[in-house]
Order: C-alpha cells, then sequence, then structure tokens
C-alpha cells in the first residue's frame, strides 16, 4: 500500500499530500496570487556569489531599528548587470544597509522549503527620497538635543601634532592621510583607531572608535575614507555615527572622499574637508602658522627689548641735560635723584628683556621640538642623491649610485649595490 497515495481509504480529507506536492502548490499559488509586486526594505547580509548571483535579506525595522519583517531575496546575474547601471547612475550602489523600492516576483523553491523574493527591478528614486529622509529625521533629532553645535564647541590646539585616526586600516584613506603628515617634516604621533568605514558593522565600528579617541591622549580626531556612492556613504548620515561626532570630546575633522554632498557628520564635525589629504595638509597648515606665530613672537620681544633700552638712555641723557642747567644745589640734588631714577630704568628695562629672552628661549626649544633634528634623534634618517635630491622611492636610484644619509649625528656616504 501507498502511504502518500491520494486515494487513501478511510482518509476523511479525501488524499495526503506529499512534501513536493504541497510544496509545489504552494510555489503556484504565490506565483498565482502575487505575480510581480514591489515591496521596500532594507538591504542586509548581501552576498555576491562566484557566479554573479546577489543574495541577502530584505529587512523592515521598527521602532529602535529593531527588525519586524525579514524575508530572503536575490537578483539574478543577468537581472544585476542591467539593474547595477542604473543605480550608478544616480550615485548608488547594491550595498548592506541601503534602503529600496524593489519590483518582486514572489518564489517558493520547495527542494529547500524556502521563500525567496526575485528582485527585477530597483527604483532609485525612492532611494534617494528614502536617504534624504532619514537625513532630515537625523538632523531635526540632533538639533532637537542641542548637538548641531557641540563639537564645534570643543577647542582645537594651535599646535595638534597627537592625532587620533579613525579609518579602515591600509585603506587608500589611511595611506594618503600619513603620507602628507609624513611629507611636512614636523613630529606628528598618529594613534589608529581602525573601523569599517562602510557595511552593516559601520555604524558601529566607527562610533566605538570616536568614543575611545579622547583616551589615547589625542589632541584631535581625522574621520576619513576614500568616498564612494551615496549608498556607500550611509553610515556618515546615520544617528548612531552623527551622535558619536557630535558627542566627542575632542574636535573632530572629517574627510569623507566626497566632492558634493554633505553629510550628517559633516554637518556636526569640528570642520569638514573633502578628501583625507586636505584633513591632513589643514593639520600641516595649522602647525606651520604656530612655527610662523612664535617666529613673528620672537622678533618683536627682540625688538621691545632694544626699545626699551634705547628709552631708557635717551631718558637718562635728558634728565642730566636738565639737571646741568639747575641751580648748584638742585644740581646736586636732582644729581641724586638722576642717578637713582637712571638704575630704575636701566633695571627695569634690563629685567624685561630679561623676561622676554626667557619667553623667546621657550619659544625656540619648542620650535626645536618641532624640527627634523627631533626626527633625526629617534632614529629616523634622510637619504639624498650625490645631487641633493631626497631619496622616496627605491626605484630613483641605480646600482652603482653614490648616496648621502643624515643621521642625528652626521652624514654617511655610501654606494648602492642593488636597488
Amino acid at each position: 500500500m501507498d502511504l502518500f497515495s491520494s486515494e487513501l481509504d478511510g482518509d476523511p480529507e479525501g488524499g495526503t499530500y506529499t512534501v513536493s506536492r504541497l510544496g509545489a502548490e504552494i510555489q503556484t499559488l504565490l506565483r498565482e496570487a502575487y505575480g510581480s509586486v514591489w515591496v521596500a526594505g532594507e538591504v542586509q547580509r548581501l552576498t555576491a556569489r562566484p557566479n554573479g548571483h546577489r543574495y541577502f535579506e530584505l529587512v523592515e525595522k521598527g521602532e529602535d531599528d529593531a527588525v519586524v519583517g525579514k524575508l530572503d531575496a536575490v537578483i539574478w546575474k543577468g537581472d544585476f548587470l542591467r539593474i547595477a547601471p542604473v543605480l550608478t547612475r544616480h550615485g548608488q550602489a547594491l550595498a548592506e544597509g541601503l534602503a529600496m523600492r524593489c519590483r518582486v516576483a514572489v518564489d517558493f523553491y520547495p527542494p529547500h522549503g524556502r521563500l525567496q523574493l526575485h528582485v527585477k527591478e530597483i527604483d532609485p528614486v525612492f532611494t534617494l527620497g528614502e536617504l534624504a529622509r532619514r537625513r532630515e529625521q537625523t538632523l531635526a533629532a540632533l538639533a532637537k538635543l542641542g548637538l548641531l553645535d557641540a563639537n564645534r564647541a570643543r577647542a582645537m590646539p594651535d599646535l595638534p601634532l597627537h592625532v587620533a585616526l579613525v579609518t579602515s586600516e591600509g585603506s587608500a584613506a589611511y595611506h594618503d592621510f600619513l603620507a602628507t603628515l609624513r611629507e611636512s617634516g614636523y613630529g606628528f604621533r598618529v594613534t589608529l583607531l581602525h573601523a569599517a568605514v562602510q557595511g552593516i558593522e559601520a555604524e558601529r565600528q566607527v562610533a566605538s572608535a570616536l568614543a575611545a579617541a579622547p583616551t589615547t591622549g589625542a589632541e584631535c580626531v581625522a574621520l576619513v575614507r576614500g568616498g564612494g556612492s551615496k549608498s556607500d556613504l550611509a553610515a556618515f548620515d546615520s544617528r548612531v555615527v552623527a551622535m558619536a561626532v557630535a558627542e566627542c570630546a575632542l574636535p573632530v575633522l572629517t574627510g569623507l572622499g566626497h566632492e558634493i554632498d554633505e553629510s550628517v557628520a559633516d554637518r556636526v564635525a569640528w570642520r569638514a574637508f573633502k578628501t583625507p589629504t586636505k584633513v591632513a595638509e589643514f593639520l600641516v597648515a595649522r602647525l606651520a602658522e604656530g612655527e610662523g606665530a612664535m617666529t613673528v613672537v620672537a622678533a618683536k620681544l627682540a625688538r621691545a627689548g632694544r626699545v626699551a633700552t634705547r628709552r631708557a638712555e635717551e631718558r637718562r641723557v635728558e634728565l642730566g641735560t636738565r639737571l646741568r642747567r639747575a641751580a648748584p644745589r638742585a644740581l646736586e640734588r636732582g644729581e641724586k635723584e638722576r642717578m637713582v631714577l637712571a638704575w630704575r630704568l636701566v633695571g627695569a628695562a634690563r629685567g624685561r628683556v630679561a623676561t622676554e629672552a626667557a619667553r623667546l628661549d621657550g619659544r625656540t626649544r619648542l620650535v626645536a621640538g618641532l624640527g627634523p633634528e627631533r626626527t633625526l634623534a629617534r632614529g629616523f634618517s634622510i637619504t639624498r642623491e650625490a645631487s641633493g635630491v631626497i631619496v622616496r622611492d627605491a626605484g630613483s636610484v641605480a646600482a652603482g649610485e653614490r648616496i648621502r644619509t643624515t643621521v642625528a649625528r652626521g652624514t654617511i656616504t655610501s654606494r648602492v649595490e642593488e636597488p
């Protein structure tokens, strides 16, 4: 007897389904009932397969970003090759966290017992509108909490030598930022706080890094990435990251690699720049400005000392002339007063010169601390070609060429055996 026969005797329902048959009927019912429908949700757990298909979960979030609905979805390779250029033209890309409206076919696959959405089309206008809506909601929430200008109230040091760098380690943004600081010749100290800058982990990791930055002893924070589509930059429009920037105890400089749009993180940062390199250039310029200001102050102090001494001498001569014209008794009394006053003036001038000289010496030591000599003393060196040009790339010198290497206490001349 066939246990799965639809003619099973004694079955009050007139038959028993096999699993595959029931699955097939569910599949048919879903296809007939829904056909092609539009559904909105957020992309999560995106996976790109070697065969070109894209698998992900389409989720709906409720209050506090809690997931209240979730369906498996797929974009077959052929559909993706058609959809991707449309997204690109609107500055978007299929990525985790992307809020989208898509036309789907609802399908059920009996062998796996899985309901799945087959994405046929994506509405990029909806995505742009959703990103704008979330952005405005975030800005409104920050304004209500009084956080829009909170980070700009932080004090930026005149000489910010210790920087906390928040970015993805090894990325182009990471290398561009550090290269610009190194080439300046100033003794910057950089503490890297690695964080994903796009994808599902970006919000949490960036916020965590910003919270940790003040504990490093840094004087400011550089939050940078190498640009991307609007959807790639979605994390920097999120409330989590925006609040982390606004509430950071250090001034935050952003360089998120976009030429046109301003993210919410840019809006609440101490100052926003277009690229990571621009952030580094600002820090270098600030140190150069500080160094220049110290040079000016030193010159003013020196001039002030000379002027004070000259004025004291002129006053002494003037008093001497007036006293010589006075009566003998007055001259005698005046001479004593003149000498006392002259010594007081000279003493005051000398005291001011000594004070200003001490200040100048302090400034000089600070300037020296910023110079390359201190860097050389820590074990670094500068290598030049015979012509004096600094060697920045091993490929720029040839075998047999003479080079000179400057260290903290002298210069070493050598010959290249193999570049």
